[in-house]
Parts: structure tokens; C-alpha cells; sequence
């Protein structure tokens, strides 16, 4: 009933639409008007002779007045068409979306929200309309039903009122049987049905799933009955239902995914530990790797079906993060000795440019030999390893020098020391008036000081010392020549003053040689002049001459020593004295 109605509204509308036209277009004695209804709202094909020159534009403004005018007061969606007769594709659209007027005694033209007019190339005049899902759709001709009016013009002309609500009903049969005929309206509910059944199902696909494999399958299931959950419109009785099913099968799903997720982590992390790390970051990538496969899993209760899963899983991740953490600081040790070998080092070099003494140059010394050891420590297995062996290559020969230097520092310390305490033994013996040995340390002296090293700290001091120490050798060395010259005197004068008995005594000094005639000679030569004529008057002759032998052997003395010479008796008095060149 409802059909024959429908039909009989769009024969009045088609009739109405052409005899607008004749009243409104000269040529429209050749159109003819149909009209049909879809899913989409209200169809009009207007068609003319292939001789006929249209303006399309009027003849479609003609239609748009006059729907406006018998329905002011609904909204709707107009397809027009242009087609020539015989052909089975339009050449010219127009879709237009009409607005209802403000009242009936407004009196204005009618709104048009939206208009759009194109000339059409290629598409079929056809729909499908949707009755039964599982009858098979055939596309058909909208119009095909559609009576053919005369094109002669009419005599009367059909109420406007009465047209426009045949359109009203037209649009809204059309409109109540689209909406009655979507998804889980009036029909069976296959899509919630399948649904609920995966709802209740997953549970146990999920505890018995044993790979990430099996649950992507198990997730992809639930996507695909929440995509077939979308097309239940929202008017449905079981919309609700719906999206209830949709929020629960959403949140397993999400689940999974987080399960899914932290797997593929995992497998990824377990793809990378399979080769060795060749720095601290990517060890440190891995850590961050293994963090992010764990933290999820953690969050995965034990009343979840995904837990008998993830334990296993998740023992064998912390054990491979404890694994990684466990390189990490080992690797940071490393790399911790081999900063602080560099930052040694450049101390080395400092002190290098800075050192002024012995005491210096074994810091030096002995700071590179700290700097060495620490990279010698880094194993090959560490990422700091070749970095290491570069170091050392730099290094070494710095120590070696170093070591060299203070050697040579230490020997030259050595050689300045010797050189000082000889001279000081030779003042010691100087002031002990021991010439000998003091002439002696004097040249041990000077000849150790020249052996200080000219490359060392030291060259500068120990020649400073050769000037002095070489003028207190010598003058230890002519005070040496006197103290000898005195003791040949000694000598002589001993063997002068005693012939017998003692005839004399003496002494020795710079200022010359006094030499005493003792007592016991005095007296005899005493006794010889108070009695020159006694029984011995002979020895008193030998006294006389001997006295004069003796000042003459004490002068030769004396001009031996280079010495003036001062002869005395017992008493003081002076017997004999001989200057220097007299």
C-alpha cells in the first residue's frame, strides 16, 4: 500500500515539475519530467530531444522554485538530471539541499543551503535499494516505472499544497524504510551474537595461548567482531549491547596488545645480546630494552589469563636485565680507570713542564707510571680497550723519558752533593792547617763539580762552583808547597842542632826560623872563653869553629826555606841573624 501510494505522489510531482516547465520554458513542449525516490532523497531526470539546445541552469532553477514552493516547510536532498532520449546516461546534474521557509505567511522565496551543478561524463542512472540482505541486489533504472506525460501543455494545473505533501510522504516512506532496514533494527543480531560469543571464548584462547604468535591471532579475532559491531546504528533497540561488547572486547584486546608489545621488546632485546656490545650506550640501549619488555608484564596480575604467559617470560627477562645491569657496571669501571688514566696523565704532562728539581721529575716519573698501569688494567673485552692501547702507545716513551730525566737528575743531585761535602772537608782540614788532604778535597771538590751533567737543574749551581773551588785548590796547594818546604827545614835543622848532644833548638813559622842554642851547649861554650888556655884549650878551639860551621849550615837553612833566620843563646841574646837576600 504503501508502494502504490509512493508511486502516485511522484507521478503528481513529475506531472507538476512539467508543466512548470512549459509555462516557464519556450522549448519545454519537447522535456518530459520523471521522478523516483533512493535512499539518498528525491530523483527528477528531465529529457529532450538531441536536436534541442538547453539551458540546463534555468531548467534546473525552474525545478528548484517549484519544489520549494510545494513543500516550504521540510528539508530534503534533490538529485536533478538532464538526459537526452534513447541515451541511458545523463550529461548534466544538480544536487540540492533545500531548507524549509520561515512560515506560511513569509511570503519569501525559498532557502537553498547548498547547490551544485556539473555536466556528467560517465555514470550509471542506477541504485540498489536494500530490502533483504540475503536476496542478491540488481541495479535497475530508477525512472524505468516512471509514467511518460504529454508534452502538450495542460489546460489545468495540480494544487501546490497537495503536491508537496505527496513529496513529504514520498521522503518520508523512503526515509522510515532505510532506517528500518539497517543492522540489528528489525532483523536478527548476527553481529552481537558472534560477539558475545568471542567474549566468552577469548578467556580460555588467552590461558592457553603459548606464543605472541597465538595471541596476535586471538587479538585479531577480537578487532574484527568490534569492526562488525560498528555498523549497529545508533537507534537500535541492542545499541547498548553493543557498546558494551565493543568496550569489553576492546579492553582484552588492549591487554594483549600490551602483552604483544612487550614480547616483541623482548625478542628484540634477545635478537641484540646475541652479539657483543661495542660501547657503554648500547649496552645501556639494551638495559632501557629489557626495562621496557619487563614493566609491562609486571602489571599483569595473577588472576589475569595472561599470567601463567607472562611469568615465564618475565623470569627469563630479569635474569637477562640483571645480565645486562651487571656489564653495565663492570663497563663503567672501566671506562671510570680509563678517564682517570687520562686525567692522570694530563697531571704528567703539567708537572712535566713545570719541573724545576729532582724531587720533580720522580712525581713525573712516577705520575705516568699510574696513568700506564691503569690502562694496562682495561681488558680486551671492554669498549675502552682500544682506546687504551692508543694511550699506551702515546705514553710509554713519555715515561721512559720521564724515568730518563729524573736519572739524570737524581745522579746530577748526586754528583752537586759530592762536590759541596768535598769541599767542605777541605775547609775542615784548611783549618786544621792539614794542607795535604785539604789540596786534596779541594781537586775532589772541582772535579766532581764538573761532572754535573749540562742538561741537568743542577749545571747551573755546580758551575758557580768551579771558579772559588778552583782558587781554594790552589792556594791549598801553596800552602801544601810551604808546610813542605817547612818540614825539609825540620829536617835539616834536626840534624844541624844535634851533634852528640843538643846543640840547639828551633822553631818554624811564616814570619821565619828562630833557632836557641840550649843550655848545656851554651855553658860549654861559655866555660871554652872564660879558660882558653885549660888542659882542653883544643876543645875549646873545636867550640869556636863549631859555633861558626853552625851559623853557617842555620844560613844555608835559611836560604833553603827562603826564610830570614834569628840565632840565640840559652839567655836570648843574639848570637846571629840573617835576613831574607842579606
Amino acid at each position: 500500500m504503501k508502494v502504490a501510494v509512493q508511486q502516485e505522489d511522484l507521478q503528481l510531482l513529475a506531472k507538476t515539475l512539467q508543466e512548470q516547465l512549459l509555462v516557464e520554458v519556450s522549448s519545454a513542449e519537447v522535456f518530459e519530467v520523471k521522478c523516483a525516490v533512493n535512499k539518498d532523497g528525491l530523483m527528477v531526470l528531465t529529457q529532450h530531444e538531441s536536436d534541442v539546445i538547453v539551458d540546463a541552469q534555468i531548467i534546473f532553477a525552474v525545478i528548484e522554485e517549484v519544489l520549494q514552493s510545494v513543500t516550504p516547510h521540510t528539508d530534503r536532498q534533490v538529485q536533478c538530471f538532464l538526459r537526452v532520449f534513447g541515451e541511458q546516461l545523463p550529461y548534466a546534474k544538480c544536487f540540492l539541499a533545500l531548507k524549509q521557509r520561515g512560515g506560511w505567511g513569509d511570503g519569501g522565496a525559498g532557502e537553498t543551503e547548498e547547490e551544485y551543478f556539473s555536466p556528467l561524463s560517465s555514470s550509471a542512472l542506477t541504485y540498489s535499494p536494500s530490502f533483504d540482505e540475503a536476496e542478491e541486489e540488481e541495479p535497475f533504472d530508477p525512472f524505468a516505472d516512471a509514467p511518460n506525460f504529454p508534452t502538450s501543455k495542460a489546460g489545468f494545473q495540480i494544487k501546490p499544497i497537495l503536491l508537496g505533501a505527496a513529496l513529504v510522504g514520498i521522503v518520508v516512506l523512503g526515509g522510515g524504510a532505510y532506517l528500518l532496514t539497517r543492522p540489528c533494527v528489525m532483523s536478527e543480531c548476527k553481529e552481537i551474537q558472534t560477539a558475545e560469543q568471542l567474549k566468552i571464548k577469548s578467556p580460555q584462547l588467552m590461558r592457553r595461548a603459548k606464543s605472541e604468535k597465538e595471541l596476535v591471532a586471538i587479538q585479531q579475532q577480537l578487532a574484527a567482531a568490534s569492526a562488525t559491531l560498528n555498523v549497529i546504528p545508533s537507534w537500535s533497540p541492542r545499541y547498548q549491547e553493543s557498546e558494551e561488547l565493543k568496550a569489553s572486547l576492546s579492553g582484552r584486546s588492549e591487554k594483549i596488545n600490551q602483552v604483544v608489545k612487550a614480547l616483541q621488546t623482548g625478542a628484540l632485546a634477545t635478537q641484540k645480546v646475541q652479539t657483543p656490545a661495542s660501547s657503554l650506550e648500547e649496552l645501556q640501549a639494551r638495559q632501557h630494552l629489557w626495562r621496557q619488555a619487563i614493566a609491562p608484564l609486571e602489571t599483569i596480575s595473577s588472576s589475569s589469563e595472561l599470567y601463567g604467559l607472562v611469568q615465564g617470560k618475565l623470569l627469563n627477562y630479569r635474569v637477562r636485565l640483571h645480565a645486562v645491569n651487571q656489564q653495565i657496571f663492570i663497563e663503567e669501571k672501566w671506562l671510570k680507570k680509563l678517564t682517570a688514566a687520562k686525567a692522570v696523565a694530563s697531571v704528567a704532562e703539567n708537572r712535566e713542564t713545570t719541573a724545576k728539581s729532582l724531587n720533580d721529575w720522580q712525581k713525573v716519573k712516577s705520575t705516568w707510571l699510574v696513568a700506564i698501569n691503569a690502562l694496562n688494567s682495561i681488558p680486551l673485552t671492554s669498549s675502552g680497550y682500544q682506546e687504551a692501547a692508543k694511550l699506551l702507545i702515546d705514553y710509554r716513551p713519555k715515561l721512559v723519558a720521564a724515568r730518563d730525566r729524573a736519572t739524570k737528575e737524581q745522579l746530577a743531585t748526586k754528583t752537586y752533593q759530592q762536590a759541596v761535602s768535598a769541599a767542605n772537608q777541605a775547609k775542615i782540614y784548611q783549618q786544621q792547617n792539614q794542607w795535604q788532604a785539604a789540596a786534596t778535597y779541594w781537586d775532589q771538590a772541582l772535579q766532581t763539580a764538573k761532572k754535573v751533567s749540562q742538561d741537568s737543574l743542577y749545571y747551573t749551581q755546580a758551575q758557580s762552583l768551579i771558579e772559588p773551588y778552583s782558587i781554594a785548590l790552589k792556594q791549598a796547594q801553596e800552602k801544601l808547597q810551604v808546610v813542605s818546604s817547612f818540614q825539609q827545614t825540620r829536617t835539616d835543622l834536626d840534624k844541624t842542632c844535634i851533634n852528640g848532644i843538643r846543640i840547639c833548638i828551633f822553631s818554624i813559622d811564616n814570619a821565619g826560623i828562630i833557632v836557641r842554642l840550649t843550655p848545656e851547649y851554651d855553658q860549654i861554650r861559655q866555660n871554652n872563653l872564660a879558660n882558653p888556655y885549660s888542659e882542653n884549650s883544643s876543645t875549646a878551639i873545636d867550640v869556636t869553629n863549631h859555633l861558626q860551621i853552625l851559623r853557617e849550615a842555620l844560613a844555608v837553612i835559611g836560604e833553603n826555606a827562603n826564610l830570614p833566620l834569628f840565632l840565640y843563646d840559652s839567655k836570648g841574646q843574639v848570637i846571629y841573624t840573617r835576613t831574607l837576600g842579606g
